[in-house]
């Protein structure tokens, strides 16, 4: 008998609302290829209403005039609502998106917990420039104030995480947000919707349209009703939003992809290095953009710490992600499988590049999963610095690994890459980490560790990984806007500088 699978519908204006069109996808269990849910795929129309409900709660509604405080006691409780259902948010988030049930829960929701309520804090206190008299005649003040609609368009890595990461500072900061989730992974953010309902949040403050891309996206980026769009994801995606969003005018804030750096000096400690590879390459089965993909070694420990991080490879446990033992999920979807599959031929056939681990769908998982889009950790050693594996993001679990000799080669190797995200360095001399962090061109330099962020620091890229920042209070530059207020204090009628403009010098 087969299971029968939720039909859900978009969330717009505070309601549950049907796709003009009853048109619907196939969401997927990527652990065993299984249908879970059914999702609209929403028309033009369906972006529009939700544009519409969004910019009339902005408009028209008390959420941008409200006080800080009280958006904050709002944004509060839907911290404490997401940790009151977090066993059932987090398990499905793994049957959607396939990560591991333990990084589920332990990790995105933990986190994004705490970065709700970070958000909702820091709004608070955002701080300008003191107000002050700069010209002498009279006194200037800064005005922060909330922007409008944003458009936050969510990725399939971290589906929740980073709704929390672009919808909750957006919203905290008195905007109102339409979000359109990734089509593989929607169904957290659609509960997410209805339970920030229940947290007191007016209606039309938050939407969800769900759909593809190229319609619901593009509609969303080309509105003149939006006024800002927030993006997590590849960066071709986010030369199309520019271009798109170029027609009128609107604020972008872009994290794009990563090729991240792990630099490993010839005094680290080689035992935390390889733990360290192990942890930052291949998390969320390496489908993130600040994985460690690219290895650098120095050449006098490049043997012994390959070996190293071979045995604790083989030790990596890929199955079930509902299974508290399993370390490695499925990837994503089919075509993500494909594209992992096809640069790591290209690694070995076209790249050359000596292929240590892996290489391979798992060959002894059974039904169900069998049927799933597992991956094996890979490894690939002695690569060069042109070969593809080595250039381009390959967003799954393939590490490659290449000697240097001397850190000013191990940098210009480092940054030799059009992305710009995150990067670490190993060692035990702090002059050395302090040298090459600063020379880095990343937005995150991790100094004998890889992955770690808090949720009062920021997170972004330098170069084609995008620009502004999530997390820490410098992501509310993204999403408001800075007014110049000015009061004259000396009441005359005619002023001293009056005269360059009209009449003569008193």
């Amino acid at each position: 008998m087969q299971k029968e699978v939720a039909v859900q519908e978009l969330y717009i204006g505070g309601e549950l609302s049907r796709p003009v069109r009853a048109e619907y996808n196939d969401v997927l269990n990527p652990s065993n290829a299984e249908v879970i849910a059914r999702v609209p795929r929403a028309s033009t129309e369906d972006a529009k209403k939700a544009i519409d409900a969004a910019r009339e709660a902005f408009d028209k509604g008390p959420w941008s005039k409200m006080s800080p405080a009280d958006r904050s006691k709002i944004i509060w409780k839907i911290a404490d609502l997401v940790e009151q259902d977090v066993d059932r948010l987090a398990m499905l988030e793994t049957e959607n998106q396939g990560k591991p049930f333990k990084l589920s829960k332990d990790s995105d929701f933990a986190f994004g917990i705490d970065n709700i309520r970070f958000f909702a804090s820091a709004v608070r206190n955002l701080e300008g420039k003191a107000a002050g008299e700069y010209n002498g005649i009279g006194t200037s003040i800064i005005r922060r104030e909330p922007i409008g609609v944003v458009a936050c368009i969510t990725p399939w890595n971290y589906p929740w995480m980073m709704v929390v990461w672009k919808a909750i500072p957006a919203i905290a900061a008195g905007n109102t947000v339409v979000i359109k989730p990734a089509s593989v992974t929607p169904l957290t953010t659609l509960e997410f919707a209805k339970l920030m309902e229940r947290s007191g949040l007016p209606k039309g403050v938050v939407n969800v349209v769900t759909g593809d891309g190229s319609v619901v996206g593009e509609a969303l980026v080309r509105s003149s009703g939006v006024d800002v769009v927030g993006l997590t994801g590849d960066t071709a995606t986010g030369k199309k939003i520019m271009e798109a969003a170029s027609g009128t005018v609107k604020r972008v804030q872009l994290e794009l992809g990563g090729k991240a750096p792990f630099i490993v000096f010839d005094d680290a400690d080689l035992d935390a290095a390889s733990e360290g590879a192990v942890v930052g390459g291949f998390v969320n089965s390496g489908q993130d953009c600040t994985a460690a993909t690219r290895l650098y070694v120095h050449e006098s420990v490049y043997d012994s710490f390959i070996q190293k991080l071979v045995q604790k490879v083989r030790r990596i446990i890929v199955g079930d992600p509902k299974s508290k033992e399993t370390d490695n999920g499925p990837l994503v979807s089919s075509a993500q499988l494909n594209k992992v599959e096809n640069m790591v031929r290209i690694g070995k056939e076209e790249d050359g590049a000596k292929l240590l681990l892996g290489g391979r769908k798992p060959p002894n998982l059974e039904a169900p999963f069998s049927r799933g889009y597992f991956y094996e950790p890979t490894l690939f050693a002695d690569c060069t610095q042109d070969m593809r594996i080595v250039q381009q993001e390959i967003f799954g679990p393939v590490l490659a690994i290449l000697p240097f000799s001397t850190p000013e080669e191990a940098i210009e190797k480092a940054n030799d890459v059009v992305y710009g995200l995150a990067s670490s360095v190993w060692t035990k001399d702090v002059y050395k980490a302090m040298k090459v962090s600063a020379a880095l061109r990343f937005g995150e330099v991790w100094v004998n560790d890889h992955l770690p962020l808090v949720s009062e620091m920021p997170h972004g890229g330098y170069k084609q990984s995008g620009f502004g920042k999530d997390l820490s209070g410098y992501t509310f530059d993204d999403y408001t806007d800075v007014k110049h207020v000015y009061f004259d204090l000396t009441g005359a009628v005619r002023k001293g500088w009056h005269y360059t403009i009209y009449g003569q010098q008193p």
